[in-house]
């Protein structure tokens, strides 16, 4: 008899997942293993889908007809799975300052022999009367997807860098989509509160040639005679 009643109860399930209403509204939230979840979104607009996308948690929120949302999730399930050949992306940013005065063991480094190239060529643009390294970040992304980082100067200053997703594209060329690196200042104002000054450079889409030094940006730090540049570099590996 209990073997009976199993057997109606999933003719029964089975019998109401088939005849479900392909027009009736839902919701569907999906967690993503691999793919990104913007490029995902973006390559189901033509679904007849609602999509909604988390790039940090790695979700789609789907809602639309069934049948609508039921394609779309078979979809995913296709495009969800590694690579082949899978490479990452190595970023590296330099934070350069520039000054129209002398700049001091405590304003940052000589400039490293690699980087005399790109800082050679700010000179010609930006006669500055001298340039320093303040900093060095480097992350690695996987394609596709984002990553962040950061660093401790003295006097509690911070160094930012991330990027929202990094993509290798054809020829050599890197895209990066919403990279974001700047200098976080602490300011005293009293009665042991901090606040900071944010000094950096957002753009919305950086496309840099592999293993290029390409100079971001520039940003002016403590007035007009003092300036910060950020310079590039990014590779592939394995």
């Amino acid at each position: 008899m209990k073997h009976l009643i199993l057997l109606l109860a999933l003719a029964v399930s089975s019998w109401a997942q088939n005849n479900q209403d392909p027009n009736e509204r839902i919701q569907k939230l999906i967690t993503l293993k691999y793919a990104d979840p913007q490029t995902v979104s973006n390559l189901l607009s033509d679904f007849g889908v609602d999509r909604r996308y988390d790039q940090n948690l790695k979700v789609i929120a789907l809602s639309g007809r069934r049948a609508n949302v039921m394609t779309a999730e078979d979809a995913i399930e296709q495009l969800d799975v590694p690579t082949a050949g899978h490479k990452d992306i190595d970023l590296t940013v330099y934070f350069v300052i520039a000054s129209e005065r002398d700049l001091t063991t405590n304003d940052g480094n000589p400039i490293p022999g690699d980087l005399q190239s790109a800082v050679a060529t700010l000179k010609t643009t930006f006669p500055f009367k001298s340039y320093a390294m303040l900093d060095t970040l480097s992350l690695r992304s996987r394609s596709g997807v984002g990553a962040e980082t950061s660093g401790v100067l003295s006097g509690n200053r911070i160094t930012q860098f991330s990027v929202r997703s990094s993509t290798l594209e054809p020829e050599g060329m890197i895209r990066l989509d919403h990279l974001r690196a700047g200098l976080r200042t602490p300011v005293p104002e009293g009665e042991g509160k901090i606040s900071y000054v944010d000094t950096g450079i957002s753009t919305d889409v950086v496309d840099v040639k592999e293993g290029q030094k390409l100079v971001v940006g520039r940003s002016s730090v403590n007035g007009p005679d003092r300036a910060l540049f950020l310079v590039l570099i990014a590779k592939s590996v394995e």
